[in-house]
């Protein structure tokens, strides 16, 4: 069926490279991929991160004339041009919808969000009137997709159980693997490029330098480094962003012993999990974590903060390891253990590219999305 796609938050084509545009990306091509021809509804955009009411009004007014715009222009096409369900991407209280159940509404069609978030304590307060819009969006959905139990749970007072489904984070896990066959190779290149010893332990963290949570994982991952003795390991950051220079002065004190690499395109990212041994990310505030589960496709074991929906995407004592929340002892010693068995490191290793590549692949997730969604077909 003809799929019309939106993202309020930040749409699959934004120009400026996050997590949550990568898993816009990802869903259209699971859509896709399950033979549903995906067309881009919008671009508009309605995060407001402040609380500023008045530009939450003027955000709501503009919703409401593109929605119907878009109502009327897509009426106006011939059947089979139009779209047969709407099909929106993250949908909570500083990004509601306002363009999806008006249109979808119009147009007599399915109406899904994939990742809806509901956070009562939001119902008061400077968000009200977003909470709001997001909360009926997500309690007349259609169909509604949860990537972890958390979201789930948390959804239960306002959708049925027949219209929550999981789908867990997923990704095309062929970049990451055909580079980890390469691993020798692309890790003396690094280390020729960066001086680098390869004989030590490589760690990798892969983050934008944001501030609040992404700064507070940094701070959080350099807290727990201070723990551990120094010679044996070397980190390599790749990330970037307005908070880059708190992120230096967060590491200042490793020297050589930290590198950052700024931030990195696909192939090179995937490049440089090839050639790292072990992924750490403390995950302040974490949703669940796309470069968790990039990692182990290359096969790389994580350690990680046991956060939100951390624990749907790194098997805990199989594919890595889950710290404490905010707990840099907790970290630093389970990292301080991997660090000193090389064998444990493989084994987790080599289950975290099974997991990824027979679980979380693009196959798997278009079919639980196919399922679903025709099952909605009038």
């Amino acid at each position: 069926m003809r799929v019309a796609f939106y993202a309020p938050m930040k749409p699959p084509d934004h120009p400026v490279p996050s997590g949550d545009r990568r898993v816009a990306e990802l869903l259209v091509a699971a859509l896709q991929h399950a033979g549903h021809p995906v067309e881009l509804a919008s671009s508009f955009q309605s995060y407001e991160s402040r609380g500023d009411g008045a530009r939450q009004i003027a955000i709501m007014e503009a919703g409401r004339a593109e929605a119907a715009r878009l109502a009327a222009d897509l009426a106006a096409r011939p059947p089979a041009l139009r779209p047969a369900l709407w099909f929106t991407y993250h949908v909570y209280y500083k990004s509601p919808d306002w363009l999806g159940p008006a249109v979808a509404r119009n147009l007599g069609i399915p109406y899904v969000i994939a990742e809806p978030s509901y956070s009562p304590k939001r119902a008061a307060g400077a968000f009200a009137a977003p909470f709001a819009a997001a909360k009926a969006a997500i309690a007349g959905a259609d169909a509604l997709f949860c990537p972890t139990r958390v979201d789930m749970a948390a959804l239960a007072p306002i959708a049925a159980a027949s219209r929550l489904h999981y789908l867990p984070p997923f990704l095309d896990p062929a970049p990451y693997v055909a580079a980890s066959a390469n691993r020798g190779e692309i890790r003396a290149a690094l280390a020729a490029e960066h001086r680098i010893d390869p004989g030590k332990v490589w760690l990798v963290a892969v983050g934008m330098m944001r501030k609040r949570d992404k700064l507070e994982s940094y701070r959080r991952l350099a807290a727990a480094l201070h723990r551990l003795p120094r010679g044996a390991w070397r980190l390599l950051i790749a990330g970037d962003g307005k908070a880059r220079g708190e992120v230096r002065a967060a590491f200042a004190s490793f020297g050589t012993d930290v590198t950052m690499l700024g931030a990195l395109g696909p192939e090179p990212l995937a490049r440089l999990y090839a050639a790292g041994d072990i992924c750490v990310w403390p995950a302040a505030g974490e949703a669940y974590g796309m470069a968790l589960l990039e990692a182990q496709a290359a096969g790389l074991p994580v350690i990680a903060g046991s956060v939100g929906g951390v624990p749907d995407v790194v098997k805990d004592g199989e594919t890595g390891l889950l710290a404490a929340a905010g707990d840099a002892a907790d970290f630093a010693a389970k990292l301080g253990g991997l660090l000193d068995d090389a064998d444990r490191r493989e084994r987790f290793g080599a289950a975290a590219r099974r997991f990824v590549t027979g679980e979380r692949n693009l196959d798997v997730a278009a079919a639980r999305l196919d399922g679903v969604l025709r099952a909605l077909r009038p």
